[in-house]
């Protein structure tokens, strides 16, 4: 980690959130007392800012400064507002495709995702705050700088992506294998978001109700699911091809 995404010390990460910066995760030692601390712990809240209360050798390991018990993760990229997003879409001429990540935790697959987003004209990614994986060096890197060209924006719940998208005029489609219906049956030439859920667990039940659509990839093989980010890629390309 360096320093250009890594904040240390309780005074410079609390003058860090009341400046906006845009941070991903803060690092809290477990077990420490005092007024700043409290002070910290009561922002993160109130901002809705991810956290985790961790031994000091873990935040010894983050950085070799003098962290003071607090070490934060600054993303290298600027988020987005939602409505900022979708409005500045909605208004270009281009038919909008979102892409919703559903507590998608892996960094190198979120990269990737990005990566394969940018090169089929993704309008934007949208990602929940807390549970998400964060937008660190190796997401970066396996975007191949895509994360700067892609705008990503950050929600308090993946469902109030949904409804917005929906009252937009957005039809929103979830990948899973819980469905009969097929990708190839779904009609993403209109303005459209494509959900992708989590590595192991998928898209949650909660999102699966709320969406319009669900779809899945035709699995030949015996293995019974494919990487989330190769399965995001298939969708994106059948979104590519039906534009086309």
């Amino acid at each position: 980690m360096n320093k250009t995404t890594q904040i240390y010390g309780i005074r410079a990460i609390i003058e860090a959130i009341n400046s906006n910066e845009p941070i991903d995760k803060v690092f809290l030692q477990k077990g420490l007392r005092g007024d700043l601390y409290r002070d910290l712990e009561r922002l993160l809240r109130k901002k809705g800012i991810p956290n985790s209360y961790v031994p000091v050798e873990k935040l010894n390991r983050l950085t070799p400064n003098n962290h003071q018990g607090a070490v934060a993760n600054i993303s290298p990229i600027t988020f987005h507002e939602i409505e900022e997003l979708v409005e500045t879409v909605m208004g270009s001429e281009q038919t909008p495709l979102f892409l919703i990540l559903d507590q998608l935790s892996d960094v190198r697959n979120f990269g990737a995702i990005i990566r394969t987003a940018e090169c089929t004209g993704v309008s934007g990614i949208i990602i929940q705050k807390k549970g998400a994986a964060p937008v660190t060096a190796d997401t970066i890197k396996t975007s191949a700088g895509a994360a700067f060209k892609v705008p990503i924006a950050k929600v308090d719940h993946v469902k109030d992506a949904i409804f917005y998208l929906q009252a937009s005029g957005i039809q929103v489609t979830a990948a899973t294998e819980k469905t009969t219906n097929s990708i190839y049956d779904i009609d993403f030439s209109v303005a459209c978001a494509i959900i992708m859920g989590a590595e192991d667990r998928g898209v949650s039940p909660s999102v699966l109700k709320a969406s319009d659509n669900l779809a899945k990839l035709p699995l030949l093989g015996e293995i019974e699911s494919l990487n989330v980010s190769v399965a995001c890629a298939v969708f994106l390309y059948e979104v590519v091809r039906q534009r086309m």
